[in-house]
């Protein structure tokens, strides 16, 4: 249980919730343990955490019959709830030891650029964007809102890195008294 002193531990890989946190997610057994248990049709489709550090994640959808549409191609859906979980892994390690801090997502907005017909990567860069905000909600009590760029890519047929999608999820952050 987070006391009112955590609040204050560092953001980073030193803060020993974000480390526990980071090699429970590294660990493919608690990841796909978690993902049954908390989030089942990511389970379904097969999306995994690649790799997360307190500045990025990587999450992949593969292309496959549990995650294509009727148009042989990865299906939206699964491309939203991948690029979301690149989002979200970011979020709750931010969250890891502060104690109730509340998280929402309030808007999303995606393009589709390709067609995605194999293994799509999200990445999220946007670390520090969702530390920043959570660090505030805790030190002013107000409620914070970040927007928070993934884009997802494949590689294509000449081994070249394409983008078949780009989402913007706008998350909330509010601490609990």
């Amino acid at each position: 249980m987070a006391t009112s002193n955590d609040r204050t531990l560092p953001f980073d890989d030193s803060n020993p919730h974000i480390k526990k946190y980071l090699k429970q997610l590294s660990n493919p057994i608690l990841q796909r343990l978690f993902l049954f248990a908390k989030l089942p049709s990511a389970f379904f489709m097969g999306i995994k955490v690649q790799s997360v550090t307190p500045s990025e994640a990587k999450v992949t959808v593969p292309y496959s019959w549990r995650s294509q549409n009727p148009f042989k191609s990865t299906y939206f859906a699964a491309q939203a709830a991948a690029a979301e979980m690149s989002t979200g892994v970011l979020a709750m390690l931010a969250l890891q030891g502060r104690g109730k801090v509340s998280m929402l997502i309030t808007k999303m907005e995606a393009t589709y650029g390709k067609k995605a017909i194999s293994k799509a990567t999200f990445t999220c860069l946007e670390g520090q964007k969702v530390m920043d905000a959570v660090k505030k909600a805790i030190e002013t009590g107000e409620g914070q809102e970040v927007k928070m760029l993934t884009i997802g890519t494949q590689i294509d047929k000449n081994g070249q890195e394409v983008e078949v999608s780009r989402f913007f999820f706008t998350w909330s952050f509010k601490a609990k008294k």
